[in-house]
């Protein structure tokens, strides 16, 4: 299937995330290279990124502009992560066992922060790994979540990597199990003798922001004990989700993102607002 065009957005983006990953500060050639666009192109978007602050540039090389880094410090406060933190500590001490939290991608969820007790140290963190859902409880659990025309592109990837999606041990029985139960467990299928149990947190039916997900050894999750497991997940996953949906009035955000859904202006901002363009500070000026 062909990729759609790339929108002007597409391109700012694009430039503003070569500039930013680059090991050093890139020319207009090496830009135009890397993301696919005529040099008089880039250019142009190049232009006014810099005149908004996205971009800084010295000479004839580009920098991350006083935007991004602005944006870089308010994300530090308010990221996901920053939020999620403190519960995925307390799960942790509530449990003993590793916590992480995942956000769902194009067809995998990437993991983005983890707290491991010492007992557990011999596990891998997965830290920024993306996972595919036929081997992790992870994406299995967004997955479940997402609407059906959603689940495509990763139930895509894990036919493409030779696993089964139909019969009784496919990844469409384990994608309606963890639906129904409304959570997704998983025992030794990524490494032995590792199992993990993971809950989605929706804050919008068929949207879910992230999954928070239990990582221990396999005896952790008997029989006897998986009751309280679920019960202490579901409880830190409820508390993630009234975190961010935030302390608005009942009804408010659901009216809010129907207008936009619908076109109509909502009463009140959804997300944050698009940056200003700050005056650079000597702290804030040069690489990142």
């Amino acid at each position: 299937m062909p990729s759609a065009p790339r929108t002007a957005v597409d391109k700012a983006l694009d430039l503003v995330e070569a500039v930013a990953r680059a090991s050093r500060p890139p020319r207009l050639t090496d830009l135009a290279e890397e993301v696919g666009l005529h040099r008089a192109t880039a250019y142009r978007v190049l232009v006014d990124l810099v005149r908004r602050g996205w971009v800084l540039r010295a000479d004839d090389r580009y920098l991350p502009g006083p935007a991004v880094l602005q944006l870089s410090s308010s994300a530090a406060r308010n990221s996901l992560g920053a939020l999620a933190r403190p519960v995925l500590t307390e799960l942790s001490e509530r449990t003993g066992l590793m916590v992480n939290l995942q956000v769902p991608e194009v067809d995998r969820s990437r993991v983005i922060d983890v707290v491991r007790p010492d007992r557990l140290a011999m596990i891998s963190s997965l830290t920024g790994q993306a996972l595919p859902v036929h081997r992790f409880a992870g994406p299995l659990a967004l997955v479940a979540a997402l609407t059906a025309a959603d689940r495509v592109p990763y139930l895509r990837a894990a036919e493409e990597s030779g696993y089964p999606l139909d019969g009784p041990d496919g990844l469409l029985a384990d994608v309606e199990e963890a639906e129904r139960t409304g959570f997704a467990v998983e025992y030794g299928r990524n490494e032995q003798p590792v199992a993990s149990l993971a809950r989605a947190v929706v804050t919008r039916p068929g949207a879910p922001v992230c999954a928070l997900t239990l990582v221990g050894l396999g005896p952790d999750f008997g029989e006897a004990g998986l009751p309280g497991l679920r019960e202490r997940l579901r409880e830190a996953t409820d508390e993630l989700a009234r975190i961010l949906s935030g302390p608005a009035a009942s009804g408010t955000r659901e009216d809010d993102e129907a207008g936009e859904d619908s076109g109509r202006t909502p009463a009140g901002p959804v997300s944050p607002s698009r940056p200003a363009s700050p005056s650079p500070s000597p702290s804030t000026e040069g690489p990142a």
